[in-house]
This record gives structure tokens, C-alpha cells and sequence, in this order.
């Protein structure tokens, strides 16, 4: 952690809904005029498309099934780690980008599937903030949650997670669902031993529950709205937490636990722009005073 150059780090699965929680914090950025660099978990696989396509086949020949990018040698966290440790040191670091379809190649002049070169962040950035698989992982090689300063989670309930990943790579992506299914299948270790232990490291979790059937989410015709939907937000610490304001302020929530609200679907974005701008705020100020 450093209080003169703060990490924020989100940190959730393919699917989890990360990226619609970045955009929240970029509305977060714009209205409050903080300047932050931003780097995503993509730009920190080891291989690109073609190299992990080998990689996977090469494993699956030795008998490894669970090979995965969830798992932590399919990624540079040495790498990663550095970044967050030189930030949090000098506000200075690098990054590069994944490019992940023809749109992307356009603006980057790259070839989807393949990195760009490594670039110096901007000068003059008020915080740095991660979004990706791995940003709180703690580990015998590396401790990514000690430098950073907030990390939430984005922890669907499995099942909803699974039916927007179907979705989302079925459209964007041209996959099958049996080619998704299997992507999760074998996912599913280091889901459980790599994604997963994240998030008791986080400070604040959003896990949004369908309440429809999910049953069967691999048959699902469409991704459950808002309207369709609670989420469940925990503390690690309810310490300063203003639940009374909180309750008051986004109509239909209630608290389960000393640590935990929960609230409408609809009302996600209320509740983080409620719950995070003044943590937020406290630490760019915190780092202006230091």
C-alpha cells in the first residue's frame, strides 16, 4: 500500500461483470477530476492467442486438463506485482494492451490475439486502477493484495456468472456454448484454487443473485435483469460504513449481517457511487497530503 500513489483494484472472473464495474469508477474519475491510469488483468497473460492455443494443447498431451488463464502460470503476476510495487513507490510503471478482435486492431495497429508493446504510464495520474483476474492473489510467489489500497470483488452467484459468459462470448466472440461449456470445465480448478481465494482478501464484494430460475444455465435464453436480480454487498470491515445513510438512501435494501446490505438490482450503480466515491476521495486526498 502507499498513501501518496493508491491502487484500486477490481478483480473478478470472466463473465463476473467487471468491465460494467469500471465504467461506474470512470464516472467516479470524470465527476471528481481525478486522473487515473488505467491497466487491464488481459495485458498480463504469458502467451498470446496462437502461443496459449499451443500451450493448451501441449498440457492436455501430458494429461493436464485444468490449464486455464484463470491458473497463475498462464500469467505474468511477477510482472503485474512489479507494476503495483513501482506505482505504489514512484507513481510511475507500464503496460500494454491485448488485443482481442478486429475493432481493437484497428486502433492499435495490431493483430488480434497479440500484444501491444510495453508502454510508460502518463505522467501526473492521481491513482492507478487495475481491472482483471488476479488482482488481489496472494500466493508463494507474489502478494498483489498488500499493494493494493482497495480491491473489490465481483463475485456473481456461479450460475448467473456462467450464463453471461455464455452470452457474452456467443456474441461478441462467435463461440458455440459447447465450446464455452467446455472453456468452464476446465476452468474450474483454478477457478477454485486461484479466483476464488481473492475474495476474502478484498475490501468490499458485489455479488449479484438472480431471483429467477438459473437452474440450468447452460440452456438459459437470455442473462436475468436488473429488475430480475438482488445484490448482495459484503464488508471485510464495517468499520466507517454508514449503513443507516446507506438504507436510507437506496430504497428496498436491508442488512443481513453486522457486514453485509443488500439491495435491488436496479439500484447497483446508486450503491456504488454512494458506497465508493468517498473512499475514493479520501484516498487521493490522503496521497495529496503525503
Amino acid at each position: 500500500m502507499s498513501k501518496k500513489h493508491p491502487i484500486i483494484s477490481v478483480t473478478g472472473s470472466s463473465g463476473a461483470g467487471t468491465t460494467t464495474v469500471k465504467h461506474t469508477f470512470d464516472q467516479i474519475f470524470r465527476r471528481e477530476g481525478i486522473t487515473a491510469v488505467s491497466i487491464e488483468g488481459d495485458a498480463f497473460h504469458r502467451f498470446n492467442r496462437a502461443d496459449m492455443k499451443a500451450e493448451l494443447t501441449r498440457r492436455q498431451a501430458e494429461g493436464d486438463q485444468t490449464f486455464s488463464h484463470f491458473s497463475y502460470e498462464a500469467n505474468e503476476l511477477e510482472e503485474l506485482e512489479r507494476v503495483f510495487r513501482d506505482y505504489g513507490e514512484t507513481g510511475t510503471g507500464r503496460t500494454r494492451t491485448y488485443v482481442h478482435d478486429e475493432a481493437e486492431a484497428a486502433k492499435t495497429g495490431v493483430a488480434p490475439g497479440h500484444f501491444t508493446g510495453w508502454a510508460p504510464f502518463a505522467d501526473g495520474s492521481d491513482l492507478l486502477f487495475y481491472e482483471g483476474l488476479h488482482g488481489a492473489v496472494v500466493n508463494d510467489q507474489v502478494n498483489l493484495a498488500a499493494l493494493a489500497d482497495l480491491k473489490i470483488g465481483v463475485v456473481p452467484v456461479i450460475n448467473l456468472e456462467w450464463i453471461q459468459k455464455i452470452h457474452r462470448d456467443r456474441a461478441s466472440r462467435g463461440y458455440t456454448t459447447e465450446a464455452v461449456t467446455d472453456t468452464i470445465l476446465r476452468r474450474m480448478h483454478a477457478y477454485v484454487h486461484c479466483i476464488c481465494p481473492q475474495f476474502t482478501e478484498t475490501d468490499i464484494n458485489f455479488q449479484r443473485v438472480p431471483v429467477v430460475d438459473t437452474s440450468n444455465p447452460f440452456i438459459a435464453r437470455w442473462i436475468p435483469t436488473a429488475d430480475e436480480s438482488l445484490v448482495v454487498i459484503r464488508f471485510k470491515s464495517p468499520r466507517g460504513i454508514d449503513f443507516p445513510y446507506l438504507t436510507s438512501m437506496i430504497d428496498g435494501s436491508w442488512m443481513t449481517r453486522a457486514n453485509s446490505i443488500v439491495i435491488p438490482g436496479p439500484k447497483l450503480d446508486l450503491a456504488m457511487q454512494l458506497i465508493l466515491t468517498p473512499l475514493i476521495e479520501r484516498l487521493v486526498r490522503e496521497a495529496k497530503r503525503a
